[in-house]
């Protein structure tokens, strides 16, 4: 007979190649949809260069300084390259249940006897992947057009920040992929309108500063918000890690709370949707 000690390492290899599997399908998928990625990935170019160039204009007319012009460059692309990140995830996450419904494999997926832990986990990782191969491919298009000095950076902060971040955006995606699931007919819409939110709040383009009173509060309740102001503490001020603990804690914080909850979440609403027939219901 079995033991538990010999059962559990053996479920670990298991679940790995499990949730491995998730990330194979939704790569395989990827390049079926090529030229959507290739859509998506213009876009991504062509908006970096629209909001930065906004920062070539303030010099032009004498608004700013040179060194002014430099700093603000800076800081709209690094806006424009984290929300190209942080849309990717949030897209791959909140679409879980429509990439199933669009291929007509939701029912293979969702009652074979693999934990939502896992499918969860597999597409998270598809989902970070994706979007750091996106903003790359952006960041590399869109260097060409401006003179732009990293000297002062901090690599390690940036990926410190991006990294624990990321574990925070899951759980937004993975809650809102919540939506489609209890709203076929109008979830899709509703998971981008919790992304316009976070743009809002989050400080892409601006500082959260700038904001209505009211909307600095909601800003406070968004990982975005962290995230963008450490990625550019660390590239802009060159803040290395240990100079930002505390915005590496808080969005641990996020991702203890929000990761946990939205999987729990995520089942429960499973559950119902399963009882009350949403899932193979087409909007």
């Amino acid at each position: 007979m079995a033991t538990a000690e010999g059962v559990l390492p053996a479920l670990a290899p298991r679940r790995v190649a499990l949730g491995w599997a998730f990330v194979e399908r939704q790569t395989n998928l990827w390049k079926r949809y090529w030229a959507w990625e290739l859509v998506w990935l213009v876009y991504g170019v062509v908006n970096t260069l629209a909001i930065t160039f906004i920062a070539k204009e303030a010099g032009q007319t004498g608004l700013i300084s040179a060194r002014q012009v430099s700093r603000l460059m800076l800081f709209l692309l690094i806006g424009t390259l984290i929300w190209a990140y942080l849309s990717a995830v949030l897209d791959d996450m909140s679409l879980v249940i429509m990439w199933e419904r669009w291929e007509g494999t939701i029912e293979h997926t969702l009652m074979t006897p693999v934990s939502r832990v896992v499918h969860l986990v597999g597409m998270s990782c598809f989902g970070i992947a994706h979007a750091t191969v996106r903003t790359l491919l952006i960041l590399a298009c869109s260097l060409p057009f401006f003179d732009i000095s990293f000297g002062h950076a901090s690599w390690s902060g940036a990926l410190a920040v991006l990294a624990v971040g990321s574990l925070s955006l899951v759980g937004l995606g993975i809650l809102t992929g919540i939506l489609p699931m209890l709203y076929p007919e109008r979830g899709e819409q509703m998971s981008f309108m919790v992304q316009a939110l976070v743009l809002l709040v989050s400080g892409v383009y601006y500082g959260v500063d700038v904001l209505p009173g009211w909307l600095q509060a909601v800003s406070r309740l968004s990982a975005a918000t962290y995230m963008l102001r450490g990625i550019r503490a660390a590239v802009i001020s060159g803040a290395g890690p240990g100079a930002q603990l505390g915005t590496l804690g808080l969005l641990a914080l996020f991702g203890v709370v929000m990761v946990p909850g939205s999987l729990v979440a995520f089942s429960a609403a499973e559950r119902w949707a399963k009882k009350t027939g949403r899932l193979k219901r087409q909007g």
